[in-house]
């Protein structure tokens, strides 16, 4: 019997690790300290070394870190902020929920990131930040993007493990929902930034806006990161660079392999950690089809994207504004990739591809 081979394999790689979170789990129900307990301060001390800023501040999820940084930036109603339509829902999401305007700006056609031709094109007086993201582990152009003026707000919750991220923009954003590179048992997110200023905002607003619990200086929310998420993720941070490193080389045994013959696969570059290994191809649904077929998992990405969701029809756009993201929209496909997937298994979803269409092997 065909044995499946899923598009990611979570347990796979947590199952080394389950008594080191059993005993971690056991340490904090004996703490008995389940909200702001000494691992999430240790976590977020140990996030900022990894990912070398001043400030991390832990929150319930990623979609939260967004909102979170938008509302210490006192961005609101009149206020623009432009970003990608092919990224999932969340990143104009929570630019909607604090009263601003998502603007979209297109993409590179091979890179899949923003576009900063496109997103100087979009620049108003009422821009008031740009927010690339680090689409499928991928660094956005943060450098030409900068070049622009204008503050940056990372969306990185595809790409934590990256060196190329979280230096440039005023902020950066992470989720550790259990598919990312870096993921929780649950949710999670974080914020990072340089600015002391901002991370103090930042903590206060995701506690009912308040430093102790007594006086309330701002609005704020409730999104916190609980400590046996914290205590989990100790131990995960702590392998990420060895599953990093499985996650390009399994990236590059793919194109070894030869999948590029068949479709357009991502190029490397410095500092993809690879979330997804997503390519591109017109015959998107026969691939597909035939990946279902040989019991593959597989997937494709925001279709239709942000400017075409009925949620966000108010902002008033149409098919055909961004060709080059709804053209990458009908076209992309992501194959099985996570650290610690073996050869074999890659060489089947290769011939498979390949098999489907036409490609002799």
């Amino acid at each position: 019997m065909t044995q499946q081979i899923p598009l990611i394999d979570v347990k796979a790689q947590y199952a080394p690790f389950i008594p080191q979170i059993k005993a971690a789990i056991d340490e904090v129900l004996e703490n008995g300290q389940f909200v702001f307990g000494p691992n999430v301060t240790a976590f977020e001390e140990e996030a900022a070394r990894y990912l070398g800023v001043r400030e991390t501040i832990g929150v319930g999820n990623g979609t939260d870190a967004i909102v979170l940084v938008l509302n210490a930036l006192e961005i609101a109603a009149g206020d623009e902020v432009i970003c990608p339509a092919f990224t999932f829902y969340a990143t104009a999401e929570a630019i909607a929920r604090v009263g601003a305007t998502p603007v979209f700006a297109d993409i590179d056609p091979h890179t899949l990131n923003l576009d900063p031709e496109r997103v100087a094109e979009r620049v108003t007086s009422r821009t008031k930040a740009i927010m690339p993201v680090h689409l499928f582990g991928r660094p956005a152009p943060l450098a030409e993007l900068a070049e622009l003026g204008l503050p940056l707000i990372e969306d990185a919750a595809q790409a934590f493990g990256s060196p190329e991220i979280a230096g440039v923009g005023i902020a950066s954003t992470f989720s550790f929902y259990p598919t990312k590179n870096l993921f929780g048992l649950g949710d999670g997110g974080l914020v990072a930034t340089n600015d002391e200023g901002l991370a103090e905002r930042i903590r206060m607003l995701r506690f009912h806006g308040s430093k102790a619990k007594r006086v309330f200086e701002y609005i704020g929310t409730n999104s916190r990161l609980d400590e046996i998420q914290a205590a989990a993720l100790r131990i995960f941070l702590r392998e990420l660079d060895g599953w990093t490193v499985l996650r390009r080389e399994a990236a590059e045994r793919y194109r070894e392999l030869g999948l590029g013959d068949a479709c357009e696969v991502p190029a490397d570059e410095p500092g993809h950690v690879y979330h997804l290994f997503v390519s591109r191809s017109p015959q998107r649904d026969e691939i597909r089809a035939a990946l279902t077929e040989a019991q593959i998992g597989s997937g494709d990405y925001y279709l239709p994207p942000l400017h075409l969701q009925p949620a966000l029809r108010y902002l008033g756009y149409s098919e055909g504004d961004l060709p080059e993201t709804e053209r990458a929209a009908k076209e992309n496909f992501s194959v099985p990739l996570w650290a610690g997937i073996i050869g074999e298994q890659q060489e089947r979803v290769v011939a498979t591809v390949r098999a489907a269409l036409g490609v002799p092997a």
